[in-house]
């Protein structure tokens, strides 16, 4: 049985703002010639393209298959783990990871049945950092500093790479981890918790920000300074969906008492 095909199913690699269509055929080439078919593109500029079919080179597949989103948000909301690749630090404060390292999560959360996104930006200005907010943790390729500039189709090779030796190494010991863990759960009379999506997180944030406002919380302070924190200490917990609607329980009361603190019904 061929453990690591269906765990690459889970992985999809996600463009942003694609600027050159010969780009996206050749990221459709670097996928597939690493055994990735998923392909996902965010309002790129010019696609379809002739230039990104003669680009893909084979990979037309990988090409015809590849679904187009207006956002990062639509793109990522039902995955587990977003990993967003930057070639340098920005003022978002992410955990950094070795692309090895990084392939190595992607394929443990996949094998755990997770969707698991690989999200690069635009070839020139990257990804911008409201879109960085939406990832769990950044991937920097340790390039030539003198010379670090990477063509985005060579750094999805690079990533692509990386993920397809992660699959190859782990993939079948991952899964009878899995199934083992799985197993105890069932015996011990739990059911697992299922991880929360993308989608269920950013809920979560969305109406964690509302309750602050209604709480007066940051009583003059930039709001957005906080938020960055809670989002990274929220998702650094690896919440799963019944945790999730219980904090969601705990603010929907909490704003419910601001309302009435506040003679609002």
């Amino acid at each position: 049985m061929n453990h690591d095909a269906s765990t690459a199913d889970r992985i999809r690699i996600v463009l942003v703002g694609t600027q050159h269509p010969g780009n996206i055929g050749s990221a459709a080439r670097a996928l597939k010639t690493m055994g990735l078919a998923r392909l996902v593109l965010v309002a790129p500029q010019r696609y379809p393209h002739n230039e990104a079919d003669m680009m893909a080179a084979g990979a037309d597949d990988v090409l015809a298959s590849a679904t187009c989103t207006d956002t990062l948000a639509d793109a990522v909301a039902d995955c587990r783990l977003v990993l967003g690749c930057t070639a340098r630090s920005r003022r978002v404060q992410l955990q950094e990871l070795h692309p090895r390292t990084a392939a190595s999560r992607a394929c443990e959360t996949a094998l755990a049945g997770g969707e698991v996104a690989v999200v690069f930006g635009r070839e020139r200005t990257g990804l911008e950092n409201e879109e960085l907010q939406l990832c769990h943790a950044a991937v920097h390729i340790p390039a030539n500093p003198d010379y670090s500039s990477l063509n985005l189709a060579a750094a999805v090779q690079v990533l692509s790479y990386e993920l397809r030796v992660a699959l190859l190494a782990d993939g079948v010991t991952g899964m009878v981890e899995g199934q083992a863990a799985e197993g105890q759960a069932r015996g011990a009379g739990h059911a697992p918790d299922r991880p929360a999506s993308h989608a269920q997180m950013e809920g979560l944030f969305g109406q964690l920000a509302q309750t602050l406002d209604d709480i007066d919380f940051h009583k003059g302070r930039a709001p957005a300074s906080a938020m960055r924190k809670l989002r990274r200490l929220f998702l650094r917990s690896e919440l799963g969906e019944r945790e999730v609607r219980l904090l969601r329980g705990i603010l929907a009361d909490a704003q419910r008492m601001a309302r009435l603190a506040a003679g609002r019904h």
